[in-house]
């Protein structure tokens, strides 16, 4: 992803915007930030493509203190007593001094239905049209937040993704964003109105309504909260932040206190559920702050965020994540310069890769498997796909200085007889496929093994 310097003219803003000037074409955007399945392109992560520049307004914002960024997602909107509870967290943060921008998505299963209903009406419908469709949920979430922030006592003003000054790329169902302009929320917040913004969404250079992808609120909060300086984003859920494992399949999983932007990268990419992968990213290269907690309680969640000395005698292993998400194919007679030319062209959205004499081995979504197949045969491979594999991946940046953790990881398996395919490794995460029967109880064995549910396992919680 690139996003545009220049869009925020305060220090701090624009100190996080400048970091990242390189363009989109070519960087690989990691797999997964969902736990379950997904099997249409409006409900998973997306590829990392081209954008159009867009030009720098001069005169935009100005960085302000005390300005909070909260984000919402659709089980904490579900209902309409949720939306109200919803509304009295906003303003309790407002009636602490704070400017307050909060970022709605779509209430509970909106934007499943939405899709539903577009494909009872047509067996393909147009992207552009389901966008336009499928964008209305998070607008209805901010209108009805900001009634019952108005019956509360205080001044709100709901705003679509495009009021908002959210600028994407022409990719519909899977735009990234190129440039935020912020005055619109900046004349409000200087009006003491508690901003509220559809997430998922933007306006295209072409003027057209887009949405982000699957999780693309996270997006959308992260990006604000980047342009216009916040002290850092709240991501607010129905989890109480960020786990050593999904606790549905261990449920002695530990709440981690803290993680360092590279762990998030790499839970997210695989299998994850907390945030949207390419959140992360931009809270990693604008240096946003993240606060993963949960909606319903008033604890502190988890803190995503640069590495620091509380994190220096950190454990070995962070989490261990797992995705059934994934389709392997193995592929011959083709170069790879051209079979992952055409893939990138199909905004299919690679993860591991590995060669083995003349075979490529790669992996790709299942919501991408129509594109990822037919670009496939455009190239004239000799391909097949391998059916019944999880991904399991084990993280942690102590993996760094701490020799034998891949001994450790295999022996484990060993001893549960569970076998490891397609290993791939990096300082911070070892990452194999094995049969699906397998995937829990390999999941469960090295979160054993590693001593994650233990208090003490981690030194800076």
């Amino acid at each position: 992803m690139a996003l545009r310097a220049g869009i925020c003219e305060g220090q701090a803003g624009s100190r996080r915007w400048s970091r990242l000037k390189r363009t989109a074409r070519g960087v690989r955007s990691p797999l997964r930030a969902t736990w379950g399945d997904s099997a249409d392109p409006y409900t998973a992560p997306v590829a990392t493509t081209d954008y159009e520049a867009v030009p720098a307004v001069a005169g935009e914002a100005t960085t302000r203190a005390g300005t909070v960024v909260m984000k919402f997602g659709g089980t904490s909107v579900g209902d309409p007593q949720k939306l109200k509870d919803v509304a009295t967290r906003i303003v309790a943060a407002r009636a602490e001094g704070t400017r307050v921008v909060a970022v709605l998505s779509a209430m509970g299963h909106t934007t499943d239905d939405l899709v539903r209903l577009a494909h009872e009406v047509s067996s393909r419908p147009k992207p552009r049209e389901l966008d336009m469709l499928i964008s209305v949920g998070e607008r209805i979430s901010c209108a009805l937040a900001a009634m019952a922030i108005h019956d509360l006592g205080h001044e709100a003003i709901s705003l679509t993704g495009s009021q908002a000054g959210i600028v994407t790329d022409t990719v519909h169902g899977k735009a990234k964003i190129v440039d935020v302009r912020a005055r619109r929320i900046h004349e409000a917040l200087d009006e003491d109105k508690i901003v509220l913004v559809a997430g998922f969404q933007g306006v295209s250079t072409s003027l057209d309504i887009t949405t982000l992808g699957r999780g693309g609120s996270d997006t959308t909060a992260v990006a604000l909260a980047a342009a216009l300086g916040a002290s850092h984003c709240e991501i607010y859920t129905d989890v109480a932040g960020v786990y050593t494992a999904d606790p549905r399949i261990v449920p002695n999983a530990r709440k981690l206190h803290a993680v360092t932007y590279d762990e998030m990268l790499e839970l997210a990419a695989s299998g994850a559920k907390v945030l949207q992968l390419r959140s992360v990213e931009v809270a990693r290269n604008y240096g946003v702050k993240l606060h993963v907690r949960s909606t319903f309680g008033k604890v502190d969640g988890t803190w995503v965020t640069e590495e620091d000395e509380r994190m220096l005698e950190k454990a070995i292993i962070s989490g261990v994540a797992h995705t059934l998400d994934e389709a392997v194919y193995r592929v011959q007679a083709i170069g790879r310069a051209e079979l992952f030319e055409a893939l990138a062209e199909a905004a299919v959205n690679v993860d591991t890769i590995i060669q083995t004499g003349s075979d490529i081995i790669f992996s790709a979504p299942f919501a991408d498997l129509e594109e990822t197949e037919s670009a496939l045969r455009s190239v004239g491979a000799s391909w097949d796909r391998i059916d019944g594999l999880a991904k399991v991946s084990l993280i942690g940046a102590g993996m760094k200085s701490h020799p034998g953790i891949a001994a450790r990881t295999f022996a484990t398996l060993t001893e549960i007889g569970s076998e490891a395919h397609f290993i791939v490794t990096s300082p911070i995460k070892i990452s194999f496929y094995v049969e699906h029967a397998d995937a829990e109880r390999t999941v469960l064995a090295l979160h054993e093994a590693f001593g994650l549910s233990s208090e003490s396992g981690r030194a800076h919680d």
